[in-house]
């Protein structure tokens, strides 16, 4: 299982930085060719439309993986249940276009709504596919979907904001997504469903997935305030600048943590939560989220704004100003996100439910009294809050299984302050010992910065990581678990050889009538 978990982790990995590299091709090319207005007026739009997009992406997927038996007929209703609530989605978000448009008193939004709502759908009729293949650990065979719809819906943005589309051309590239990722889903698990019926085990398995869509829901809402807001309040530019500093912000958990969750959840479910073997995985992967989350949090802090100016050109120097606030929050926010792996894997969504409701109250308090600072304060508002979060957060989660806060510090705490350590000496550095080299004017002056700053750093990271631990044994950990991740590893070949699982027990197989979709937990 171990095995499993370390190349499902690797393929996440590696096809998220595939992923980034693909990405940021296209923030590059999309920032020159379309104004921030237009990303404002779709953003207006996919605040509200990614909330229903994902009902179902989160609930069913975690339903479905988590669940110890689960046979066809089951598989079948929850197919049916989401795919029928998620046509009624799509109609509803199409219709309610006009009302978003009397909000934001703008009425192209109403017509990005009806392009987008074919998102939800798209969508709803892959997620049983999908979770299928996740809970059969198939995570290579995800992965490779994922960038081929990623990069179909990079190929038709870009050829939309070329052809002058406008601000449909991110409309259509975000149609394109889901469509392909749903044919590909498709493909890879040629699971077929069967018609509806009474089975034992629908109306809890649908509970339990309610619960977790109402957590992502209250989650979701918290972190869509800002955008809500500051589209409200300052209009579609400055909510355009604002979106890719915050895009940027999230693009850290989105290529780390989020990824690994199905991993993680996947593979701590199949283990005795209460043993110390449950205890030291979950340790030991929350000290390697740390180490290369606030690493990363503390460097885009320094160099932020010069990523900012090379990916998106000039014109973009706002965005860049905004991002300076969040980049203190990136470490801290990739660390609090995995306390939901222990609610996931320990079966306590609603648990989880009820911390997401802690989460919003604090959280939308910050932004009501940041609102005053227009988009920056928004900005100090998101790090503030996952500051004074994480520590009740894992305290709240650990509760159930006697994971005390104190074990998840002392498995972290050194890395939180080594990168501020780096940090505060790296900035010391470039502005007192280097005011010369503090401003970039030219898009090859921030790549220079980027790679200057970052080495810097880097060592100085490094160096105070190995100081606070006495030794190398860190970087050992970080970098045997990447060299067991990497398909061509002797590591793995090794660890391959010694075990009687020949990996095909992970696969999914075509499933009988009465058989069970996959196996136990």
């Amino acid at each position: 299982m171990r095995r499993l978990a370390v190349r499902g982790a690797g393929a996440t990995v590696f096809s998220s930085g595939i992923a980034l590299a693909v990405q940021m091709v296209s923030t590059v090319v999309l920032a020159r060719n379309l104004r921030p207005a237009d990303f404002g007026v779709v953003a207006m739009a996919t605040t509200f439309s990614l909330l229903l997009v994902n009902f179902g992406l989160n609930g069913f997927t975690e339903a479905v993986v988590q669940r110890e038996r689960l046979d066809h007929y089951l598989a079948s209703n929850l197919f049916w249940i989401n795919s029928s609530i998620g046509l009624l989605l799509t109609v509803a978000f199409a219709a309610s276009g006009k009302l978003m448009a009397r909000f934001y008193h703008d009425p192209r939004v109403a017509h990005v709504a009806i392009g987008i709502s074919f998102t939800i759908f798209f969508t709803s009729v892959s997620v049983l596919h999908g979770s299928l293949l996740k809970r059969a650990m198939r995570f290579y065979a995800l992965s490779v979907n994922d960038l081929v719809a990623g990069a179909i819906c990079v190929a038709v943005s870009i050829f939309g904001a070329l052809a002058h589309w406008g601000y449909w051309a991110l409309v259509a590239g975000a149609v394109a997504r889901p469509l392909s990722a749903c044919v590909g889903t498709w493909f890879l698990c040629r699971w077929t469903p069967a018609l509806p019926r009474r089975v034992a085990g629908t109306r809890a398995t649908v509970r339990f997935a309610l619960n977790i869509y109402g957590r992502f829901s209250i989650n979701y809402c918290a972190r869509n305030t800002d955008n809500l807001l500051v589209g409200w309040r300052f209009g579609e530019g400055a909510l355009g600048f604002y979106k890719k500093a915050y895009d940027l912000f999230l693009l850290s958990a989105c290529q780390l943590v989020s990824p690994l969750t199905s991993v993680a959840a996947s593979a701590l479910s199949r283990l005795d939560q209460r043993s110390a073997q449950y205890k030291r995985y979950l340790l030991s992967a929350l000290a390697v989220t740390t180490f290369v989350g606030m690493g990363l949090g503390a460097d885009l802090t320094l160099v932020g704004k010069d990523v900012i100016r090379m990916m998106l050109g000039p014109g973009w120097e706002p965005a860049g100003r905004i991002f300076t606030f969040f980049g203190p929050g990136v470490g801290i926010m990739l660390l609090y996100g995995t306390h939901g792996w222990i609610h996931l894997s320990i079966g306590t969504a609603d648990r989880w439910l009820r911390w997401g409701l802690v989460e919003f109250t604090v959280t939308c308090s910050f932004f009501l009294l940041a609102l005053h600072w227009g988009p920056e304060g928004m900005a100090v508002a998101w790090t503030a809050s996952f500051w004074i979060l994480t520590i009740p957060a894992f305290w709240y989660a650990g509760k159930p299984i006697g994971l005390s806060v104190g074990s998840v510090l002392g498995a972290v705490w050194k890395f939180i302050l080594a990168s501020l350590m780096a940090g505060g000496v790296a900035a010391l550095i470039l502005h007192k010992l280097l005011p010369s080299f503090a401003v970039a004017l030219t898009t090859l002056a921030a790549f220079v910065h980027i790679v200057v700053i970052s080495l810097l750093f880097a060592a100085l990271y490094l160096a105070a990581v190995i100081l606070l631990h006495g030794g190398f044994g860190p970087l050992y950990q970080l970098g045997g678990l990447l060299q067991e991740m990497l398909p061509w590893s002797k590591a793995r070949k090794s660890r391959q050889s010694g075990s009687t699982d020949n990996g095909q027990s992970a696969d999914l197989v075509p499933v009988q009538e009465e058989a069970p979709v996959s196996g136990g937990r």
